[in-house]
């Protein structure tokens, strides 16, 4: 697993929602052992009240889970912070069609054989995304300074 990560690479705080409990805990050590702070939810009803109440820089939710799916949450989630990044995984994402477009993630990952190496590497690029955006108090500034010509 380290030799995924760098010391280059930012730790972020994650919501990670997965009905399944073997997957979720796999996960959760997952990214807990490349430093990031890590918020679980078995549910979309959970999750939601958890991004309602905290501040993340990122979403990895599964797509298959009871009442609300993955794609369903991920729009939920967008019209609350709609800069967040998001991560969806799947089972069979490639046979149904799943990418960033169809479903609206930043990220869509399928589970099995590669999905830590393709795991690691999307939190990795969305999370250092994050950090790379500036304030938007800095966007405005940067704007009127190249409107008046500076």
């Amino acid at each position: 697993m380290s030799t995924l990560s760098s010391s280059k690479e930012k730790s972020a705080s994650i919501l990670l929602v997965d009905g399944s409990r073997h997957g979720s805990v796999a996960r959760r050590r997952l990214l807990e052992d490349q430093g990031h702070k890590i918020t679980f939810a078995p549910n979309p009803e959970e999750a939601l009240e958890a991004f309602a109440r905290d501040r993340f820089d990122l979403v990895v939710t599964d797509f298959k889970m009871p009442v609300m799916n993955g794609i369903e949450l991920i729009d939920k989630v967008r019209k609350i912070r709609p800069d967040v990044g998001t991560v969806l995984l799947h089972g069979y994402a490639e046979g149904m069609g799943l990418d960033e477009r169809s479903s609206g993630a930043d990220a869509v990952v399928s589970k099995g054989a590669n999905e830590v190496g393709h795991l690691l590497r999307a939190v990795n690029r969305l999370v250092n995304r994050a950090h790379r955006k500036p304030a938007a108090s800095q966007r405005t500034t940067r704007l009127k300074g190249r409107a008046k010509g500076a």
